[in-house]
């Protein structure tokens, strides 16, 4: 079973900068397309708002396009977020997973956007 690990969340005020970190471990990571996710407390829905295809093809969410980027590293079986411009309404919980999310969710990372 593979596993994903999120990392480097945070609390930052509005208008500052995170980089979210997956590490996923086994080898099928560099043939699925990865995604981060994001679940807002006592919704049951995770929101996708990044994607990044295994040649480097990427797709935000309207809600963070020019804001968030997504990167991958296949031969390090880790894909990142940059999040720049963070506002309040960016707090969540964030993870990533295939997208389709088709293996196990990891623990996921607060990020957290306050004054």
């Amino acid at each position: 079973q593979v596993q994903l690990v999120e990392s480097g969340g945070g609390s930052v005020q509005p208008g500052g900068s995170l980089r979210l970190s997956c590490a996923a471990s086994g080898s099928i990571f560099s043939i699925k397309p990865m995604g981060w996710y994001r679940q807002a407390p006592g919704k049951q829905q995770r929101e996708l708002v990044a994607t990044v295809t295994t040649g480097g093809t990427t797709n935000y969410a309207g809600s963070v396009k020019g804001r968030f980027t997504v990167s991958r590293d296949n031969a390090k079986n880790t894909v990142s977020l940059q999040m720049n411009s963070l506002k309040p309404e960016d707090t969540d919980v964030y993870y990533c997973n295939a997208v389709p999310p088709t293996m196990n969710w990891g623990q996921g990372i607060q990020v957290t956007v306050s004054s």
